[in-house]
């Protein structure tokens, strides 16, 4: 059966429906897509995690490639965020394969992962404007070279979280680089934030392949209904108010992650 033949009506429809969600809040689809395939579709933790970090890695292709032309990507801080999580990238994969991954114990691990991830990233999402006005107080308290430095282990965090859960890369990554870099417009840290995922969720999503972690088939019927739904959620932000859009996101989150704990 081709790729075509297997295309999946309700994971078609779960990837509009969080495209959808993505497009108009600009939460994570990680944050969103693998809670829904784990404990919806019962999808393996480990299929989970692997299929939607090639998934990210596409769609946050394009993202990078319209926030590029726009000159609203800050190559430097990019530079800083890959050095620290491409090599914990790669690290984590490795633990992950010499423990035996597909495993009991390295799936609780990552579903322990993955509920963390979740629950961090609700404040992140809910106390955004907060983080920006704290860190606009702030500003200059940071030499460069300790900005510099904080930025790589951001990195590192960032690879070792999203690697294990999918989780982390959007909102958690923006409300730190925020409090590094309060001079810098927020347009220009979320585009860095996405063209640093780029390469993250590739070399996460390639390592998960590796080591048996894809469902091909699941990854074409989910940027079947994404592509779209970004499309039309792009369409409708500002519709629901932002305040709304936070504590109902802020709550699934919560609600999610200690489901999957």
């Amino acid at each position: 059966m081709s790729l075509l033949e297997s295309i999946n009506l309700l994971y078609v429809l779960s990837g509009l429906g969080v495209g959808f969600l993505v497009g108009m809040t600009g939460v994570g689809g990680g944050s969103l897509m693998t809670p829904l395939l784990i404990l919806l579709f019962r999808v393996h933790p480990q299929a989970a995690v692997g299929t939607d970090l090639l998934y990210a890695a596409l769609t946050k292709t394009v993202g990078t490639l319209v926030h590029g032309r726009s000159q609203a990507v800050d190559w430097r801080v990019v530079g800083r965020l890959a050095l620290g999580s491409i090599p914990a990238t790669v690290l984590t994969i490795a633990v992950l394969h010499w423990a035996g991954s597909p495993s009991v114990r390295v799936t609780h691990v990552i579903s322990v992962a993955l509920g963390i991830a979740l629950l961090i990233t609700a404040p992140s999402v809910l106390f955004r404007q907060r983080l920006q006005a704290l860190s606009g107080r702030k500003a200059d308290v940071l030499s460069p070279a300790m900005t510099g430095s904080l930025t790589t282990l951001l990195g590192g965090v960032l690879g070792v979280m999203v690697t294990l859960s999918s989780v982390g890369a959007g909102a958690i990554g923006m409300a730190a680089l925020i409090f590094l870099y309060p001079g810098l417009e927020i347009r220009r840290l979320v585009g860095s934030d996405i063209a640093h995922a780029v390469p993250l969720t590739a070399i996460a999503g390639m390592g998960h392949w590796w080591i048996g972690d894809i469902d091909m088939h699941l990854l074409v019927s989910l940027l079947c209904g994404s592509i779209p739904g970004i499309i039309l959620g792009s369409l409708c932000v500002g519709i629901v108010p932002d305040r709304v859009q936070r504590v109902i996101l802020a709550a699934i989150l919560v609600t999610v992650g200690l489901k999957v704990i």
